[in-house]
């Protein structure tokens, strides 16, 4: 997979991309993630790229001309790959694991970062996706592109040690993850739940399963609106229900 990222501010991705899963990706040359300083399309002695809006109103505006160009510069430099540019934009659709799914599967993304007020309108013909990373409002969209590109790298193939922790992440799944233990199977007073220590995997999975879902109903039951469910699924909700009506 290829990445770019335009952004004003490069050296904040040092750290991010540096460490954890996204190093080992690159690494592995599972990615390449490239960035482009939108500084360097800038116009006139002061590389200026923002303006204020016509009509009048608070704050700047990135302009067109250089974000045209360094997406440009991009198409220059990878002619033949299929581009998927993402727009970060908090009036974007919420990011979600299913969309870094998607991403993952893509050969060639471009995140576009803004900052100041927003963009000049035209800028969106540019763009394939329009992407928030949540309903609030940050500086730039420099640290909610970090976020997508974590989530995204992390499942391509061969960056996790175990190909089976992306199939279990919350929200892989449509449910929240189930708790995890490790040794010592006591602690303070709190032990490991005995069907975890007893060798049954089936016992286990359907542990797990049960678990997952009781997370889900207590803290996220947005979830499971929709969903359909087996009969022992059915069960389970209802003694969810009991005991929290106790």
């Amino acid at each position: 997979m290829k990445i770019d990222v335009v952004t004003l501010f490069p050296e904040m991705f040092d750290g991010p991309l540096g460490h954890s899963m996204v190093k080992r990706a690159i690494d592995k040359e599972a990615v390449e993630i490239n960035r482009v300083n939108l500084r360097a399309f800038g116009k006139g002695k002061h590389q200026q790229v923002d303006d204020t809006p016509y009509g009048g109103g608070a704050g700047m505006l990135l302009k067109p001309e250089p974000l045209f160009e360094a997406v440009e510069s991009i198409e220059e430099r990878h002619p033949d790959s299929k581009k998927r540019v993402i727009l970060m934009d908090p009036a974007g659709k919420p990011f979600n694991q299913k969309m870094a799914e998607e991403f993952s599967e893509e050969e060639h993304l471009v995140f576009l970062c803004g900052h100041y007020e927003g963009y000049d309108e035209r800028i969106r013909s540019l763009v394939t996706d329009e992407v928030s990373l949540g309903d609030y409002v940050l500086t730039g969209g420099e640290l909610a592109s970090m976020v997508m590109i974590d989530a995204t790298v992390r499942l391509l193939p061969g960056v996790l040690g175990n190909a089976d922790s992306a199939v279990t992440d919350s929200h892989s799944s449509g449910l929240l993850e189930h708790p995890h233990y490790t040794r010592p199977a006591e602690y303070k007073g709190m032990r490991v739940p005995d069907v975890l220590t007893n060798g049954n995997h089936a016992l286990i999975d359907e542990w797990r399963h049960k678990e997952s879902l009781k997370r889900t109903f207590l803290r996220r039951p947005d979830m499971l609106e929709g969903r359909s469910f087996s009969k022992k699924e059915e069960q389970w909700l209802e003694e969810f229900k009991a005991e929290e009506n106790k």
